[in-house]
Formats: structure tokens, C-alpha cells, sequence
């Protein structure tokens, strides 16, 4: 077990096109595969049912070379589906009830098992038994103790950071508990229309995310706006704004927010600043939606940034 692994938590499922398509999906999912391009072997704890699009994920995960050892087998529930509808052009999704991925198990602590960042979107968490066992995962975060003895002795190692990367899928979740999340989290990522929901609208978009940031005691908030870029703010008053290239040749944005997430945890991880993040952030983001899809299969596509980065 290495001592500075990402840890990634939550859905792998299968996006069910119209026309029979089935594309591999889930945030968390997505994630986890751009960061093992990235060469960071990230920890990847999820739940897919003995069935054979469990089997699809699985096989997926050990091709790209993905540790599978935290893919439980579910023995009574079907691997996650989406069911995927386009309308005038613009995509509907039914998202099902009780999926392998609501049932994912609590794992026995282990002394020597410390994560640098611990990953979770929101989704997952609609059932109590996935929502346990991230309670039990992040049970060890510094923002579960007391700041006085957040850097005492303690026979279990600290784990590193929170990042939640807020996904509002009507109806499966509640503000009260999205708000109690993002008080355990040090980084937040939502979108614009996300943050109207859960936070105190000010008179500027600025305002409303220094005011939500204060209020959730973050370390960094990151807002994305869709095709007007996005912004970041930080607990020293940075704020931020990136912007993708005008000429970009869109193909389709699924997963744009995935990619996003992935260089913010690749600069949590590798003590970017924040300007550097989230300028690498939007540029790989942008990258992205001009292939189908919210993960590439080839190596290649990820060279150039595995380059300029330093990440070999």
C-alpha cells in the first residue's frame, strides 16, 4: 500500500444509449481512469453486480491497468445503469434505484492504509450503506477531530484530504445532507446551477462562493460554469477564472466535469498552485470534449499533458 494514493469512491455503471450503446460511466469511475493515465494508481472503491456489465467493468479497469482489488461483487443487485434519453438534441437521464453501487461495504480499517486525497462525488451516497462506508473511510480526515488534536499523536495515521465533487441528480439527494458533506470536505467542485441550490445567493457569483466557502470552512471552492470556464476561490482570498479556447471543435461535454476533477486532484497531489491547477484543469477539460465520450481509450491522447506536466 503506498502511503500518498488517491482514493476514489463511488459509482461505476454503464450509460444506456437509445440506439443500444453502452458506454462505460459514473464520475468517480471517470476520474479514477483519467488519473491512471496520469500515472497516479489510484485506489478505486466501488461495487458492480455479478452480472456481465459488471464483468465489462471490470475487464475495462484491469486492460487500462486499474488495481481491481476494491471492485466488490455484489451478489443480489445489478451493476449500475443509467438509462440515457435525447430529446431535441439535449440528453435526459433516469438514473436507477438500487444499484451495486448503493451497496458499497465498509472496509476494515488498516493501520498502515493512509490516502494524500480521498475523492467522492454525491450520488453514491443516496443509500446509508455506501454513505456508511465513507463515514468509515474519511473517519480518520483531520476535519473529523478537533483542530487542537489534528496534529497529536494518534494510533491511527491521519488520512489526507476530502475533495467532494457535488452531482445534484433529482431526486436522489437532500440539501441537509449534501450541506453536512461539504462541512467534512477541505475542496469542493459544483457547478453554478449547484451552488444556487445549496448556498445563500449574493449579489454576485463571487460573493455567494466566498460566502459558501466561509460557511463550509474550505480550503478551495471550484465552480464550474460549463462552456464560460469556471472559477476557484481560496481560503486566502485568491479567486480565480479560467476560460477554454473559442475554437474548440466540440464533440460532445459528457464528462467534461469529470476531467476537471481528475487535474484538481493531479494538483492537490503534486502541490500545484491553485492559478496552475486550475489553468491545467480547463486545459485538459477542453481537450475532452472534443472526443466522444467521458473517457478515452488510448494512451496517447494523454501523452502531451503526461509531458508538459512532468508525470512520469
Amino acid at each position: 500500500m503506498t502511503h500518498n494514493q488517491i482514493a476514489i469512491f463511488g459509482e461505476a455503471l454503464i450509460d444506456q444509449f437509445p440506439d443500444g450503446q453502452q458506454i462505460l460511466g459514473g464520475a468517480p469511475f471517470n476520474v479514477a481512469w483519467h488519473l491512471q493515465a496520469f500515472n497516479q494508481r489510484p485506489c478505486f472503491i466501488s461495487r458492480v453486480g455479478r452480472d456481465a456489465t459488471g464483468d465489462k467493468i471490470r475487464q475495462a479497469m484491469q486492460a487500462w491497468g486499474m488495481a481491481v482489488e476494491n471492485l466488490q461483487t455484489d451478489p443480489d443487485h445489478p451493476t449500475g445503469t443509467v438509462q440515457v434519453t435525447i430529446n431535441n438534441g439535449e440528453p435526459g437521464y433516469e438514473i436507477l434505484a438500487d444499484q451495486a453501487y448503493d451497496f458499497i461495504a465498509g472496509q476494515q480499517p488498516v493501520a498502515d492504509r493512509q490516502y494524500s486525497v480521498i475523492y467522492h462525488g454525491t450520488l453514491a451516497l443516496r443509500n446509508r450503506v455506501s454513505e456508511q462506508a465513507l463515514c468509515d473511510l474519511t473517519a480518520r480526515s483531520p476535519r473529523q477531530f478537533p483542530t487542537g488534536l489534528r496534529h497529536t499523536h494518534h494510533p491511527w495515521r491521519y488520512q489526507g484530504k476530502v475533495f467532494i465533487d457535488v452531482n445534484l441528480r433529482a431526486p436522489w439527494w437532500q440539501k441537509e445532507s449534501v450541506n453536512q458533506w461539504l462541512d467534512k470536505a477541505h475542496w469542493a467542485k459544483l457547478n453554478d446551477e449547484e451552488l444556487m441550490l445549496l448556498a445563500s445567493p449574493q449579489n454576485t457569483l463571487q460573493e455567494t462562493m466566498r460566502l459558501f466557502l466561509a460557511q463550509h470552512e474550505l480550503e478551495v471552492l471550484v465552480v464550474t460554469c460549463g462552456s464560460r470556464g469556471s472559477l476557484a476561490v481560496n481560503q486566502a482570498g485568491e479567486f480565480i477564472e479560467v476560460a477554454p479556447t473559442a475554437d474548440l471543435a466540440v464533440v460532445d461535454t459528457v464528462g467534461a466535469g469529470d476531467a476537471f476533477a481528475a487535474v484538481l486532484l493531479l494538483g492537490m497531489q503534486h502541490g500545484w498552485s491553485l492559478l496552475l491547477t486550475m489553468e491545467r484543469a480547463q486545459s485538459f477539460a477542453s481537450a475532452l470534449v472534443t472526443q466522444r465520450g467521458a473517457t478515452v481509450q488510448e494512451l496517447n491522447f494523454y501523452r502531451p499533458f503526461i509531458d508538459a506536466w512532468n508525470l512520469d
